[in-house]
């Protein structure tokens, strides 16, 4: 692919001002999803109680910095019934596009599942314009899955979606993705320090504007890091490596994001910001401001961090 061919872009946007995020009600450790997210750590030294409550003003005190600095935030009430105890995750279970498309995927866990509301997509339906609803949950029943933007990482003008593959994210799905969207899919295999798959592309990567945040150590074959240090070079996206061991820390799970001034901010924990280097906050400076927020309890039980939290809204506004 040429460097002309993948920069034909359709002012297709890389970030978004508006951000859909959902308020926990009964959040806590799942052993569903903690079959294969070595993230997730069951510490007994606080109540199921303490868990929510904690849960609660990290999310609040995390919303009140996006609104603070511009970013439009639409934040939705999780369900007392059913209890969906990840449903601080939204990411996962849809994504929103800026031709009007939406897309809802299949989950791994199936208290996950429940996760999808038919009530939020009417509810934005009333405040964007969508055109099209595409159902993947469907895959559910065949143990295939694809969770949205924790599976996959788009770069949206050049239209490709970049993915490690595991548990939760099926090549094949991956392949329906790009052939709904016109994506291109870029597929490589990423472990931790212990060789296990690492289950959500967006805890090792993270695409900016005109920078990629990834751990290339994950990545043990030759020609897979080869591929993707050739694209990175082509689509003019300047690379911050980091280490697994910060990815640990959630140092991968970021989100850049725009406010309504146009001004960009990369978003990450407090926990992924104080396991950055120097060096490397002065390569992200360079592109973007900074925006950290402490979310410790919810990063512990829940196995997710702050790009976890956010999912983008690319909707048209009704007029």
């Amino acid at each position: 692919m040429t460097k002309e061919a993948l920069l034909t872009m359709q002012n297709i946007q890389q970030t978004t001002d508006t951000i859909l995020m959902v308020r926990p009600a009964h959040f806590g450790f799942n052993e569903e999803t903690a079959a294969n997210n070595a993230f997730q750590v069951n510490d007994q030294s606080l109540s199921t109680t303490e868990i929510q409550e904690k849960a609660k003003v990290e999310f609040d005190n995390f919303v009140g910095k996006l609104r603070a600095v511009g970013v439009n935030v639409i934040v939705v009430e999780d369900t007392s019934d059913p209890i969906t105890p990840d449903a601080v995750f939204p990411n996962n279970w849809v994504t929103f596009h800026q031709d009007g498309l939406i897309i809802t995927y299949p989950m791994y866990a199936s208290k996950r599942r429940l996760e999808r509301r038919e009530d939020v997509l009417n509810e934005l339906s009333s405040q964007f314009t969508i055109t099209n609803h595409v159902r993947m949950e469907g895959y559910e029943a065949e143990n295939r899955f694809l969770e949205g933007t924790g599976s996959m990482i788009l770069d949206r003008p050049n239209r490709l979606v970049y993915a490690c593959l595991s548990p939760r994210t099926d090549p094949e799905l991956l392949e329906e993705f790009g052939q709904i969207t016109g994506y291109t899919p870029v597929v490589f295999h990423a472990v931790d320090e212990q060789g296990q798959d690492i289950y959500h592309t967006n805890v090792m990567m993270a695409m900016g504007e005109s920078f990629v945040v990834i751990v290339m150590d994950s990545i043990s074959n030759p020609q897979e890091k080869a591929d993707l240090l050739a694209l990175f070079k082509v689509t003019d996206k300047e690379l911050i490596d980091l280490s697994l061991e910060q990815m640990q820390s959630f140092a991968g799970n970021m989100l850049q994001v725009r406010n309504t001034s146009g001004e960009t901010f990369l978003v990450m924990s407090t926990q992924a910001y104080e396991a950055l280097r120097p060096q490397q906050i002065e390569q992200i400076e360079k592109h973007t401001r900074i925006l950290h927020s402490p979310i410790k309890t919810i990063e512990t039980y829940g196995g997710g961090s702050a790009r976890c939290m956010m999912a983008e809204v690319f909707l048209q506004k009704r007029s």
